[in-house]
């Protein structure tokens, strides 16, 4: 079991965790939220991260692109589980997020949500999945932060309230932005291993140097909308600010030209950033 924890990768789950606490507040500035629906919408979320990264794992694997990478080890790439096992709980994982869905969609009677969560089943697997997985071709961040940002955030809104409010959208380019930041710094450290096995992501196609300053941007714009949604009449979402230290300790590094086993901190910290808005960004839209 702990091998298949560590596989899980817990440390990502935040990030599952994190659009949805803000769309629920989101709901609650609208006195709408329903913690039925949203702790329904927690569980398709972190079906599909453990999925995601199960699948990342599987696909990853048996390329070998995981070979000699800096980090946590792999399931597939360290022989702790075969490549068939990863994969069946890689599918486990989307028939639990699907299941669950399902469930969401029928509390809600929008049928139309079940193509969405059928996108993102896709796009998890054929995140490295697949003859021409689009993370090897530079659009993973694309795909995070609007799935992770934008469809998680908007969708816990909308399951609640059944429309997008203005503070959802900010909140979910918010959150869209610190996630992808997390895959950016990741994607960082990993340039040197990703570019000799052919893997094409992002970061190799940017160069480290506008790499370091993609994830500097991503921090700043998502505090800058955590303040925009005060301006909008939420005052106490500045009690999202709190996790700044966080996003602090994590640029530091990036900015002084860190690499290698130096990007862990960094990637950890990130993380830690992001829930940490998103519990100051909630909590200030429900007594708000």
């Amino acid at each position: 079991m702990s091998i298949w924890w560590q596989g899980a990768r817990p440390r990502t789950l935040p990030a599952a965790v994190a659009p949805v606490l803000v769309g629920t507040g989101a709901a609650a500035a609208e006195s709408g939220a329903d913690l039925a629906r949203a702790l329904l919408a927690m569980g398709v979320a972190l079906a599909l991260q453990v999925g995601v990264n199960y699948a990342n794992d599987y696909s990853d694997g048996v390329r070998g692109t995981d070979a000699g990478r800096i980090g946590p080890a792999r399931l597939v790439a360290s022989g702790a589980a075969t490549a068939s096992q990863v994969r069946t709980a890689a599918l486990a994982s989307f028939g639990l997020a699907a299941l669950l869905g399902l469930m969401l969609v029928g509390l809600t009677g929008q049928w139309w949500l079940l193509a969405v969560g059928g996108l993102a089943v896709l796009a998890a697997w054929f995140y490295t999945g697949g003859r021409s997985p689009y993370g090897y071709r530079g659009l993973g961040e694309v795909s995070v932060f609007v799935f992770f940002g934008l469809v998680a955030t908007l969708g816990t809104t909308y399951v609640q309230l059944l429309r997008v409010t203005t503070v959802s959208v900010l909140g979910a380019v918010a959150i869209g932005s610190l996630a992808t930041a997390i895959l950016v710094v990741n994607n960082l450290r990993d340039i040197p291993t990703d570019t000799r096995s052919g893997k094409r992501t992002l970061a190799v196609h940017l160069g480290d140097r506008w790499t370091r300053r993609l994830f500097l941007a991503l921090l700043a714009l998502a505090y800058a909308l955590a303040a925009a949604i005060a301006v909008a009449g939420y005052p106490r979402a500045l009690l999202a600010w709190l996790s700044l230290p966080w996003a602090v300790r994590a640029a530091r590094p990036v900015e002084a030209g860190a690499v290698g086993p130096g990007l862990i901190p960094p990637l950890v910290d990130t993380g830690r950033a992001q829930l940490g808005l998103a519990v100051g960004l909630t909590i200030g839209l429900v007594v708000g």
